[in-house]
């Protein structure tokens, strides 16, 4: 019976691992799984719970503090007396105590305390988006790269199987004496290159594999595979121009949003500044009782002295600044230049997005003109090809012409596949810049 259950056990592993090798990921599982398993998400995760966890501070800050305490203390030798002389004797006294302080006034700077934790919480979250984007945009750029692989390596194995067919056919002919031996020689180093070529796309694709597979956190590239999406009809696309894009990415990207927010904290810390101007006001009060003894003198019972010697107090406590060394005043300017620093910086990200967004709508602009041009000279280039390699198998033109074309259709073949995708990404990026989903 155990036999039974651990064969069954075992026969379960591996159906769930061929199911895990026959996994095909589309671009948005990736992108969630990235964003789930990314160690950087989590630090930024772990970073906005301390954010909140200060906030919840500042917060209690405007509650009152009540604390308690107890003393003992013994005293040995020669000491004066109640009767001013002076005698060996020996002391205990025992103190308890409980007080609380209360904070009544002290210039809103508990207030502009929180008010900044608010907007220290509200920039992490936003720097947290932030590093979100940053992984969506990473791991679209390592997806198309594996499309974009997938592609040439299939361009390379259809060379191989074109150069295997030609080998094949060339070797009949030569044995009946139709071709020389030297064509099919040249034919069979044609189809070593192919392979060469072949065999470097493949390696290129499973780098390109390993290089997603890492992003994604995943133990090994093994099993792992992509969707190819459908790029028809992209060159048909309206691209938008960058003014109107940029105003739309300025208003949602997390990189803008986290400056404007460190602004408002600039902003407020000034406020925070100036209040060191005013004065402070606090309220504070207690209870406390005590037990004493003497040796050589009579003295009450415990419970007696601690009922006896129970006391209150309440006090109000008032400071007002009035030279604090210029310290104050500077603390103010260097919040304004703090200000100041910040507004240049929100403006550098702004600019910063706004060329991105050029380079990218150029980008793209570029790309769709080079996949409408590279379709025009793949169907060109296969349609020379197919007609050279008619010419060639009816004996009408020599192995060097078949090569030539054949090496300008696999070259045109290329520069589709790379137009195309890159298309395909860099009018993606134009909808993410306007918070649209990476997907495709």
């Amino acid at each position: 019976m155990r036999r039974l259950i651990l064969t069954a056990a075992l026969l379960a592993a591996v159906a769930a691992g061929a199911q895990a090798q026959e996994r095909v990921w589309t671009l948005r599982q990736c992108i969630d799984y990235a964003l789930e398993n990314s160690l950087r998400i989590k630090q930024g995760e772990l970073g906005v719970e301390q954010k909140e966890i200060s906030l919840n501070t500042a917060e209690n800050s405007r509650l009152p503090g009540v604390s308690a305490s107890s003393g003992q203390n013994f005293s040995f030798g020669r000491g004066l007396t109640a009767d001013n002389t002076y005698a060996n004797t020996n002391t205990t006294s025992t103190s308890f105590s409980v007080g609380a302080d209360v904070p009544v006034f002290n210039g809103f700077r508990i207030k502009h305390n929180i008010d900044l934790t608010k907007l220290d919480l509200a920039a992490a979250t936003a720097d947290l988006e932030k590093a979100r984007d940053d992984i969506r945009v990473a791991v679209a750029q390592a997806y198309v790269q594996i499309l974009y692989n997938m592609e040439i390596r299939d361009v390379a194995l259809r060379q191989v199987e074109i150069d295997s067919l030609q080998v094949v056919r060339l070797t009949e002919m030569a044995a009946n004496g139709m071709v020389a031996r030297a064509e099919v020689s040249a034919q069979e180093a044609s189809l070593a290159q192919s392979r060469v070529s072949a065999t470097q796309a493949a390696n290129n694709l499973s780098l390109a594999i390993l290089d997603l597979t890492q992003l994604l956190e995943l133990p090994s590239p093994e099993g792992f595979n992509i969707v190819r999406p459908s790029v028809e009809g992209l060159e048909e696309a309206v691209l938008m121009s960058p003014e109107a894009i940029y105003a739309e990415a300025v208003r949602v990207k997390p990189a803008v949003k986290a400056e404007e927010i460190r602004l408002d904290y600039a902003l407020k810390n000034i406020d925070l500044a100036k209040s060191s101007f005013l004065p402070t006001i606090s309220m504070s009060g207690g209870l406390g009782t005590n037990y004493y003894t003497s040796s050589g003198f009579a003295h009450a019972g415990f419970l007696d002295q601690v009922k006896n010697n129970f006391s209150q107090y309440i006090g109000l406590n008032l400071s007002v600044p009035i030279f604090t060394r210029f310290s104050n005043r500077n603390q103010v300017r260097n919040a304004k230049l703090s200000m100041a620093n910040q507004e240049i910086a929100l403006e550098n990200t702004r600019k910063t997005l706004y060329k991105e967004i050029q380079q990218a709508y150029y980008n793209a602009l570029g790309s769709q003109e080079k996949y409408r041009s590279s379709k025009v000279a793949s169907a060109s280039a296969e349609d020379a090809f197919e007609l050279a390699q008619a010419k060639y198998e009816n004996g009408k033109s020599g192995i060097t012409e078949f090569n030539e074309a054949k090496a300008r259709y696999m070259s045109a073949a290329s520069d589709l596949v790379q137009a195309r995708y890159e298309y395909l990404y860099q009018s993606k990026m134009l909808d993410f810049y306007r918070g649209r989903d990476l997907t495709f």
